[in-house]
């Protein structure tokens, strides 16, 4: 469990509020907006209204006894960049920031954001990935280079061993685990035979993975 401070509770903020709920970790929220306040009030620890371009107010928070600072202020780019400037110059552990364009994300790195999230842009990457392939069922970025991704088990490999495809050795891509039922089993070996009615998790290069599963 860890101590969380919640700045913004637009759509984006709320919906990171009741996950983080979900989650167990104790969620200080903020908003300069009384009724999105009270909105969040059953679902977080605490909760404050106030404006976060204060220092003196972000002050009274303690900002530097939270473990994670989250900025989830999407429209008003000002306010964004003061507050994770702010939030740094107070002591903040780590400020993970919302960012709402590229201008954007360069900014609030250059303004103290440790971490930026671009909503936006992460979800069209992920939806453009997830249907235009039919066999794609998910997609989990690691890094510019490498994806997890969650496949269909292809017709010509249903029926034969991990082991016999060894398509660690051709694509140099691991096959970590298969899922059934919305159940994921990492307990695979070399001799677990693949069926048509699970699907598959890969870890593996993007142009690798490309290159097995044709995306």
């Amino acid at each position: 469990m860890k101590s969380i401070l919640l700045i913004g509770l637009g759509r984006f903020g709320e919906h990171v509020a009741l996950e983080l709920n979900r989650l167990g970790h104790q969620v200080m929220a903020v908003d300069d907006k009384e009724e999105r306040v009270n909105e969040m009030l059953p679902y977080v620890t605490n909760a404050q209204i106030g404006d976060s371009t204060n220092p003196e107010f972000l002050e009274s928070l303690g900002v530097g006894n939270f473990d994670v600072c989250f900025v989830a202020i999407g429209k008003d780019f000002q306010s964004s960049l003061e507050t994770t400037s702010y939030l740094k110059d107070l002591g903040a552990r780590l400020v993970v920031s919302r960012a709402a364009s590229e201008v954007h994300a360069k900014f609030l790195l250059r303004n103290g954001a440790d971490e930026i999230i671009y909503p936006e842009k992460q979800v069209a990457k992920w939806a453009s990935i997830r249907y235009t392939a039919d066999h794609i069922l998910d997609y989990i970025e690691l890094d510019d280079s490498h994806a997890i991704l969650e496949v269909n088990i292809p017709r010509s490999w249903v029926g034969m061993s991990i082991g016999q495809l060894d398509i660690r050795k051709k694509y140099n891509i691991n096959i970590m685990g298969l899922k059934q039922n919305g159940r994921i089993d990492v307990s695979i070996t070399p001799d677990t035979v693949l069926t048509e009615d699970k699907t598959m998790l890969v870890l593996g290069e993007y142009k690798a993975l490309q290159k097995c599963f044709r995306i």
